[in-house]
């Protein structure tokens, strides 16, 4: 038995995990605000669902309870919730900093916490996958404080799987490069699209390139790894590519003078 409970399941990267994980899970939990697309996600795959707003403080025990107590203890959770709000810092105010951190951050190690009490009690093992983003690591104009919240769950994954590897509960993160999803909440303009989405594979990532990944870590095939962040961005991370060389490339006559002034 089997049991993966999914959030932010509705649309976007969520959806594409509930797809993929489906084929592993003898029992299926997903779980999103938007009840809607979640029941249409829900009866394609045959799964309970509840609805619920992770950004309550209670949301994400409740999440894990609910799904726990209707369908078995829950083996895999993935933490795939989140919001991307365009807020440029100088207008930040505390509502919008706390409206984002409270879904992003607070909800996923919430939701971890109440599965490793739970899990610990059992005497049982469990696999965590939370899902990050590359701006952890770096940010954009409007995206400082979604950037902030991403690098605030990768340390927190860090330090749940340094505190929950005794318990045999791994929690690790998947980080992706820039993936259209659809976004009511962040519309992405296709001329953005285009200048965040270079990257050495050349192609725009996909919700399924990232649904992969979550299969392969929450898996038992990773079972010797936890408190890593896997970053699937088509190679994005290593650098920049359409940045000017700092200078041109050197001709044989400056190499001949640059040697020269080094003797």
């Amino acid at each position: 038995m089997v049991h993966v409970l999914i959030t932010g399941a509705a649309s976007g990267i969520g959806r594409a995990i509930a797809h993929e994980l489906a084929a592993d899970a003898n029992a299926l939990s997903l779980v999103d605000v938007d009840a809607d697309r979640l029941a249409t996600v829900a009866d394609e795959l045959g799964a309970q669902h509840a609805v619920l707003d992770l950004a309550d403080p209670l949301g994400p025990e409740e999440a894990v309870g609910r799904c726990w107590d209707a369908s078995g203890p829950v083996d895999v959770l993935v933490n795939a919730a989140g919001i991307y709000p365009s807020v440029d810092m100088i207008e930040l105010r505390a509502a919008e900093w706390d409206r984002i951190f409270s879904l992003n951050t607070r909800a996923p190690v919430l939701a971890t916490a109440e599965l490793a009490r739970r899990a610990v009690a059992a005497g049982r093992g469990a696999s965590v996958v939370n899902i990050s983003s590359g701006a952890a690591l770096r940010s954009r104009p409007g995206g400082g404080p979604y950037a902030s919240s991403k690098a605030a769950l990768e340390m927190a994954t860090r330090a749940a799987a340094l505190e929950f590897g005794a318990h045999g509960i791994r929690v690790n993160a998947v980080s992706p490069g820039f993936v259209a999803v659809d976004s009511t909440c962040n519309p992405v303009a296709p001329e953005y699209a285009a200048l965040v989405n270079a990257n050495p594979l050349g192609r725009p990532g996909t919700p399924e390139d990232i649904a992969r990944a979550v299969r392969w870590i929450s898996s038992p095939e990773a079972a010797w790894v936890t408190g890593e962040v896997l970053r699937i961005d088509g190679g994005s991370s290593t650098g920049v590519l359409d940045l000017p060389r700092i200078w041109p490339p050197a001709t044989s006559t400056d190499s001949a003078h640059q040697e020269g002034n080094r003797r």
